[in-house]
């Protein structure tokens, strides 16, 4: 088996600040923190530990396709050696023209617990043609292609390539962002769905139950849609039983926040981990241990120890 995550690769830059500065302001921060970040990286991070930990027999490969600097640019190395050998990075594509990766700025107020993003990328995007070429090279080994909802136009042709040369793989697809155009068609194609609350609430929709159930009539081919909820936990449905489950948002009692950057990831990394690995779970307890999973993950700095979820859940 196999999963092959598709998505951008960035270099993380986060700096902690009592409060969120006003123009021209001069602010000294507390914490400096830098990592290697981006959605579906996240999520290979989180995807490779509850594998290696995992007790299923179930052996899975992961792959990461993401666009990178140059093959002897320290971020590009640096890159390779943190994910090898969980996560194997032969199938990325590399601007060998380019030397400065993909890179986020982001400011975390502790007055407010809101974050700021700002993102710098030069390096040109996936062509269909290089997935393609990618998607033939790994044939029918792959099981399992998760996208980012990155680029729309380029990630559906790539989805509808998939459904015509390797029809047995199973697709899933991220839709996050709630100004983008394009990712309803993306959920359209995709056979489990991961909606995030700002993307729903840009449609419209009031609760996750009522984005999941409008969503069902639109994705013939879903067998899955969860929708997080940020506090108010996640919702799943099970398109063919209908089966509609809530999970609560999972605190400790000792609970605080600590760091919401990637929980979304990481409740990516839990379900796909289910899915793969933990088909004797039903879906209420597939659902309520990726809440725990990304619960876990808001409570701590980064993304490191997260399989130790499993020793606790039953």
């Amino acid at each position: 088996m196999s999963l092959i995550a598709v998505g951008a690769c960035y270099v993380d830059t986060i700096l902690t600040i009592p409060h969120y500065p006003g123009e021209d302001e001069k602010l000294r921060a507390s914490h400096i923190t830098r990592r290697r970040g981006g959605n579906c990286p996240n999520t290979l991070e989180v995807l490779q530990q509850l594998v290696a930990h995992s007790s299923s027999p179930s052996k899975i490969s992961l792959h990461l396709v993401a666009v990178l600097p140059s093959k002897t640019s320290i971020a590009s190395q640096q890159i390779v050696s943190a994910f090898e050998p969980g996560v194997r990075l032969d199938h990325c594509i590399y601007r060998e023209d380019f030397s400065e990766p993909a890179s986020s700025y982001i400011i975390k107020s502790q007055s407010s617990g809101s974050r700021t993003i700002v993102n710098y990328n030069e390096l040109p995007e996936m062509t269909i043609q290089e997935f393609e070429a990618i998607a033939d090279q790994i044939g029918a080994q792959a099981t399992w292609y998760h996208f980012e909802g990155r680029i729309p136009e380029v990630t559906l042709a790539c989805i509808c390539y998939l459904r015509q040369q390797y029809s047995s793989v199973r697709i899933s697809v991220e839709v996050e962002k709630p100004a983008r155009p394009g990712l309803q068609e993306l959920a359209m194609e995709a056979d489990v769905v991961f909606y995030s609350k700002s993307w729903a609430q840009g449609q419209g929709y009031a609760f996750a139950e009522e984005c999941l159930q409008k969503q069902s009539n639109l994705t013939a081919n879903a067998t899955l849609l969860c929708c997080t909820w940020g506090q108010d936990g996640a919702v799943a449905l099970d398109t063919v039983s209908g089966n509609i489950i809530h999970s609560p948002a999972y605190t400790a009692s000792d609970f605080k926040v600590v760091d919401s950057i990637g929980a979304g990831d990481t409740f990516n990394a839990g379900m796909l981990y289910t899915l793969l690995c933990r088909e004797d779970w039903g879906l209420t307890k597939k659902l309520r241990f990726t809440n725990r999973l990304a619960g876990t993950k808001v409570g701590q700095e980064g993304f490191s120890n997260l399989d130790k979820v499993l020793d606790h859940f039953s």
